[in-house]
């Protein structure tokens, strides 16, 4: 499914009064971590190495000079963010696919709608292309000639390693950049943000807790913290006297286990050989209570 170019960035059907409210229905309703998405590079939590004063891909953003390139890491570590952010950095058309919707149709038609506007416009085009390791060999082939003539430069994100889900060829063709879990501090300030955002107070053993739990997922922060911030309210609802004597809308330790006692330990094919490993490691270091751990996290 294709997706029109942001704002600023390609042209298309000019925005109308629908397209207002909606905006305007979507600052209010849409989820925490879409309402917080940062707007400009300074904004974005983490990955100093790649977007700090003077790191490599900012400079290449701020001079619109990035050639075809890679985000890998894991999930809610920004590589979405930091792709859409060039939208406001360059002068060429920057259009969106989706690796889950789209097909190798819709790729041609990206390709020769890039082709004309470098023809008639003299407009480059950045193409990006999210959960790009969900392409295929077909499909990831159908871009190999329009990176390598020049006609787009990809941008694709991938939370797996691209050197198992990308095509050789495809990977020759592009720079990668390596994407890190956020760290304790980065995390506090995302939370700290979101905190100031929402009107919220949250006690400090809670937010130490939710660091511990969202293992560097800048997402899972934000997530995390809507539900308890929803749990709190609840909370002072339902008891307004000691929401009174406590302070309201200060979100509890138990605030944000309740939040993220349903979630899912991450286990893509990566992390499925790491709990193999660490399992093996346990057992021939004989520490039974870490034999048992790993063993319980695979099962």
């Amino acid at each position: 499914m294709r997706a029109g170019p942001a704002s600023g960035a390609g042209g298309g059907r000019p925005p109308d009064l629908f397209d207002a409210a909606a905006t305007d229905e979507l600052a209010v309703r849409a989820p925490l971590a879409a309402r917080l998405r940062p707007r400009r590079l300074d904004e974005v939590v983490g990955q100093g190495h790649l977007l700090g004063p003077g790191a490599p891909l900012r400079a290449l953003i701020e001079d619109d000079r990035l050639s075809s390139a890679i985000f890998f890491g894991p999930p809610g570590t920004g590589k979405t963010t930091v792709a859409r952010l060039l939208a406001e950095h360059t002068s060429r058309r920057f259009r969106v696919l989706s690796a889950v919707d789209a097909g190798v149709k819709d790729v041609r038609n990206e390709l020769e709608d890039a082709r004309r506007a470098l023809g008639a416009e003299g407009r480059g085009t950045i193409l990006f292309l999210d959960e790009v390791h969900r392409f295929n060999k077909a499909q990831q082939d159908a871009l190999l000639h329009g990176v390598e003539e020049g006609v787009i430069v990809l941008v694709g994100a991938t939370t797996e390693n691209p050197f198992f889900a990308l095509n050789a060829p495809l990977l020759s063709r592009s720079t990668l950049w390596r994407f890190e879990a956020l760290g304790a501090a980065e995390l506090r300030e995302l939370a700290q943000r979101a905190l100031v955002a929402e009107g919220f107070k949250a006690d400090p053993e809670a937010i130490s807790r939710l660091v511990d739990l969202v293992e560097g997922d800048a997402r899972a922060v934000l997530t995390t913290l809507e539900v308890a911030m929803a749990l709190a309210r609840g909370r002072d609802r339902a008891n307004p006297a000691g929401a009174e004597s406590r302070g309201s809308s200060t979100i509890s330790l138990e605030d944000v286990e309740g939040a993220r006692e349903t979630r899912a330990f991450r286990h893509g094919r990566e992390e499925h050989y790491d709990l193999i490993s660490a399992l093996i490691k346990s057992v021939r270091g004989s520490d039974p209570d870490a034999g048992l751990y790993w063993m319980a996290r695979l099962v």
